[in-house]
């Protein structure tokens, strides 16, 4: 079964090739790819709702100090750990399922000169191949709807974090009408869906010994950014740079099928930091 969700996820997300991919799109969008900076892949490299804004906006409700040790769960291809390596000082280690995205996150980071700062581990966030309270701050960015046994996720944050640790997170879940409207980002189908509701997620949380700081509902601020999303999108040619770099189908379909389901109250959006208990 464990198997079997590894190749769904790995399906969903990776691409053959997709160093390579990056590399061609950035090269042919006229970027120096051996001379890269931050800035010419902030197009596509934050893949989460609201991008590098959301990330520092976070990052600034968490209060995060320079030379923490963060573990970034769900990483990707590496944009919120070089954000706040390179804006906020932190040491951060990436997590993900996906083995393409470490490849391109960990590729893309040497390029821009931030390897000295991040490193990033193909791995299984209900396993985490961490030593006990090893990490000041748990960070998590549009995860947790892929994972289904979140008790055992919150369980193995809490092993990693040490006590008094901070767990920053930004994720989609559920809303109050259900069943989506699909594909969405995170899947095509049911099959990886695994939204809990906010009420679920506090409960969970606070049963492992975590406590809320600080707790934002950013649904309706997404309906509004995604309804800006289309019609900017409506009115210009394709970006040469951007998600269609590593979502290969039924993009326009996924952001529509996103905003309605904001709209709808069958997706919400929270961000949120918890500090684990001494």
């Amino acid at each position: 079964m464990a198997d079997n969700y590894h190749q769904s996820v790995n399906q969903h997300y990776g691409q053959p090739d997709l160093k390579a991919k990056v590399l061609a799109a950035l090269q042919n969008a006229g970027k120096n790819i051996d001379a890269l900076t931050r800035d010419d892949l902030k197009a596509f490299d934050e893949f989460h709702f609201g991008g590098i804004v959301e990330t520092r906006n976070l990052a600034e409700l968490a209060d995060l100090k320079s030379e923490i040790q963060l573990l970034d769960v769900g990483s990707g291809l590496g944009g919120p750990a070089r954000t706040l390596a390179a804006e906020f000082g932190c040491h951060v280690t990436g997590l993900d399922l996906t083995e393409e995205f470490c490849q391109a996150a960990e590729m893309l980071t040497e390029r821009v000169g931030l390897a000295d700062r991040i490193t990033f581990q193909q791995g299984n966030a209900l396993d985490m191949p961490f030593e006990d309270n090893h990490f000041d701050v748990v960070w998590t960015q549009f995860t947790g709807m892929n994972i289904e046994d979140k008790p055992l996720l919150y369980s193995q944050i809490r092993r990693v974090l040490k006590n008094g640790g901070i767990l920053a997170i930004h994720e989609v879940m559920a809303g109050s009408v259900h069943d989506l409207h699909y594909p969405v980002f995170w899947t095509n189908n049911p099959a990886l869906n695994y939204l809990r509701s906010p009420q679920d997620i506090r409960q969970l949380l606070t049963e492992r010994g975590f406590e809320a700081v600080a707790w934002k509902d950013l649904t309706k601020h997404s309906a509004e950014m995604f309804h800006g999303l289309i019609e900017r999108a409506n009115q210009t040619e394709p970006p040469p740079l951007g998600l269609n770099i590593f979502i290969s189908d039924s993009l326009p379909q996924k952001t529509a099928n996103v905003l309605r389901n904001l709209e709808e109250n069958r997706i919400s959006v929270i961000q949120a930091v918890f500090k684990l208990s001494k």
